[in-house]
C-alpha cells in the first residue's frame, strides 16, 4: 500500500512513535512479523528460509553477548529486542546524516559580529552611538548563533530533533535557511519514507505482506502470501488454489 502522506508528515509521525520504540526496546516478544498467530504455521513452512535463518543465528549470538555470567557480582543487563534495537540504530542515523548533509546545504552561516574596537577615554556623542551600534549588532550575531531553529550538529543529536528539524525544512519553516531544491526534497522525501516504514512495521502498524519461498508452496503447488498488520488478523493465503487460513487453521478451501 502506498503511503499518501507528505514527507513533513511521515516525519512528525516519526517524532512521535520514538517513544512507543523505546518501550518495545525491552519486549523480545512483540512487534515481529509475522504476527504470534501464524508464527507457528509459517515456522513449518518456512524454518529454513536463509535470510531468517541468518537473523536467527545473529539474534542469538548477540543475545548471549549481552548476558553475564550468573558467578559475577553486579546487576545484569536486561535483554533487548535486537529487531527494534536495529531499526532504532538505523533510523536515527539516517535521520542525523541527513540533517547535517542538509544544514551545510541549506542553512546560512550565522553573522559575524563586529570586530573589538579601543574605547575612547571621553568618548563624543557619534562614537558613543557607534559603540551602541557596535553593541546592537554584536547582540545580533549571538543571537542569530544560537537561534533554536538552527541545526546544530554538536548538539541534540537524537532521532526525535533530526526528524522534527527535517520536517520544518520540508514544509518550508522560516529560519536562517534557503528553501529546499528539487533533488534535496526528492531525497528527503525518500530517507522518510523508508523511516517511516521501517518504524511502522517494527511497531506491526502498517499493511505488511510476504511471500513464502518458492521451496515452501502450497500442497496445490501455489505460491502461499501472508499479510496482516495495522489491527489487521493475519491471514496466509494461496494464491493458487485460493485456501485461506487463519490463527484458527484453514477457513476455506
Amino acid at each position: 500500500m502506498s503511503d499518501t502522506r507528505t514527507t513533513t508528515q511521515q516525519l512528525q509521525t516519526i517524532a512521535r512513535l520514538w517513544p512507543d520504540l523505546t518501550d518495545a526496546l525491552g519486549d523480545r516478544t512483540q512487534h515481529a512479523w509475522p504476527p504470534p498467530q501464524l508464527r507457528d504455521y509459517i515456522a513449518g513452512l518456512d524454518r529454513h528460509d536463509a535470510e531468517q535463518a541468518e537473523y536467527d543465528r545473529w539474534q542469538a549470538s548477540a543475545l548471549r553477548a549481552l548476558e553475564r555470567s550468573p558467578d559475577q557480582l553486579g546487576i545484569r543487563p536486561v535483554p533487548i529486542s535486537l529487531r527494534v534495537h536495529d531499526t532504532m540504530r538505523t533510523v536515527e542515523a539516517a535521520l542525523l546524516d541527513t540533517a547535517d548533509r542538509i544544514a551545510r546545504s541549506v542553512q546560512r552561516p550565522p553573522q559575524q559580529p563586529p570586530a573589538p574596537a579601543r574605547a575612547a577615554a571621553a568618548p563624543t556623542r557619534a562614537e558613543r552611538l557607534v559603540w551602541e551600534d557596535r553593541a546592537r549588532r554584536i547582540d545580533a550575531a549571538r543571537r542569530d548563533a544560537c537561534d533554536p531553529r538552527r541545526w546544530q550538529p554538536q548538539h541534540g543529536r537524537t532521532a526525535i530533533r533530526a526528524a522534527l528539524w527535517l520536517s520544518g525544512r520540508a514544509g518550508g519553516s522560516s529560519g536562517p535557511f534557503r528553501p529546499l531544491s528539487a533533488l534535496e526534497e526528492q531525497h528527503l522525501a525518500r530517507v522518510a519514507a523508508g523511516a517511516i516504514g521501517r518504524v511502522e512495521a517494527v511497531l506491526d502498524l502498517a499493511d505488511q505482506r510476504r511471500e513464502l519461498t518458492a521451496k515452501h508452496p502450497c500442497p496445490c503447488g501455489g505460491t502461499i502470501e501472508v499479510y496482516g498488520g495495522a489491527g489487521a488478523l493475519p491471514v496466509a493465503r494461496c494464491k493458487g488454489c485460493g485456501a485461506i487460513w487463519s490463527e484458527a487453521g484453514v477457513v476455506a478451501a
